[in-house]
């Protein structure tokens, strides 16, 4: 169970996962060694699953960003687990949801350049054997980075 005084940590650590706990404590009106040992706390219940540091996609190469819909052919245990792996596979897919309605997948992707984007498609997604379809819309602008859950 958290505490409004967890989720207080929680809003900071996701404005900046690298404040000291002295930082943190002062933030939260906490000493910093309470502030540590909640921060811990939340990481060994599993609240706090990692922590990571955002990048500039266009500063490593990445031009395209695209939402990909994949619908299945085929439903089978089989199919839906080699599909997975596939996922896992592709470094350019940086999250995949399955859905309800007519795409069975979402896919999020970035990829150098359309000529890349089309190679994914085609070479990696299509080939699979329960795949139907794919349909895909390539980002024009992003409006909003992803944001903090509200705690």
């Amino acid at each position: 169970m958290i505490d409004n005084k967890d989720r207080e940590i929680l809003a900071a650590l996701q404005e900046n996962a690298m404040m000291t706990s002295e930082v943190l404590g002062t933030r939260v009106h906490l000493s910093p060694s309470q502030a540590a040992r909640r921060r811990q706390k939340l990481e060994a219940q599993g609240t706090i699953t990692s922590y990571r540091a955002r990048l500039d996609p266009a500063q490593i190469g990445l031009g395209v960003q695209a939402f990909v819909q994949v619908q299945m052919g085929t439903h089978t245990p089989d199919g839906a687990r080699s599909f997975k792996h596939l996922l896992g596979a592709i470094p350019q897919i940086v999250n995949a949801w399955t859905l309800t309605g007519e795409a069975d997948y979402l896919l999020r992707v970035w990829c150098a350049d359309l000529s890349a984007l089309n190679t994914l498609i085609h070479d990696q997604l299509l080939p699979h054997p329960a795949v139907a379809r794919v349909q895909s819309q390539i980002v024009m602008e992003q409006l909003k980075q992803a944001a903090a859950l509200p705690v």
